[in-house]
């Protein structure tokens, strides 16, 4: 079965890779992630915060083909417009890119919709109310992606997984050798920028992350 054929449930599982063109070139963009999937990435989220339209929007296309072809989830960060004209799965929203609820009315009822949480278990369980699929907590380790992202504890998770039925996703300087506790705790995902983009074997550093996993087809 591909991965696209199985309930929600089961498609947000895995590893969670996040791009940066910081970190992955944008010449070697669509590379970079094609390694990603080789390796067992399972879902993929667009993030640009450029204003470059014309760029975003020829990359996330180009993305949208790659992640089509191999079934993966392919989400875009913050940007309605965009993720409407590449067809994309759904979107992920911060704490200001807008309402749930309007972002559902305008990408339809199968539209992804995952939500940052941060360390704040009640915001989680607003945006459950309001319609999210999944929702992320984080920063569980010191980030070079984000710096001054807000810490988040470990016990956090083990209190969305008893107060949530949505699959949660673990965020924030995440690697191989600390994540363990983070799925023993409940994480269904594990977003992962630096630790997979910044490897010297992009294709082999998501490996090592999917090997974590054993029961995502279950």
């Amino acid at each position: 079965m591909s991965l696209s054929a199985l309930p929600l449930s089961q498609r947000l599982c895995g590893l969670y890779v996040i791009t940066d063109t910081r970190i992955a070139q944008r010449a070697h963009l669509v590379h970079a992630v094609a390694q990603a999937i080789a390796g067992g990435a399972r879902i993929v989220q667009y993030r640009d915060k450029s204003t470059d339209t014309e760029r975003r929007l020829a990359e996330a296309a180009a993305l949208r083909a790659l992640t089509l072809a191999h079934g993966t989830v392919f989400l875009i960060n913050d940007d309605v417009e965009l993720a409407l004209a590449v067809a994309a799965d759904g979107i992920h929203l911060g704490r200001e890119d807008g309402a749930i609820a309007e972002v559902r009315a305008r990408m339809g009822p199968t539209a992804i919709i995952g939500a940052s949480c941060y360390n704040d278990l009640a915001l989680a369980q607003r945006a459950v109310l309001a319609g999210a699929d999944y929702v992320a907590f984080g920063a569980f380790s010191p980030s070079q992606t984000k710096p001054h992202a807000v810490p988040a504890p470990l016990a956090l998770l083990y209190q969305a997984r008893a107060a949530l039925s949505v699959p949660l996703c673990a965020i924030g300087g995440i690697t191989v050798e600390n994540a363990p506790p983070l799925l023993g705790a409940g994480a269904n995902m594990l977003a992962v920028i630096s630790a997979v983009f910044s490897a010297p074997d992009i294709e082999a550093a998501a490996r090592d992350f999917a090997a974590l996993w054993s029961d995502c087809d279950q």
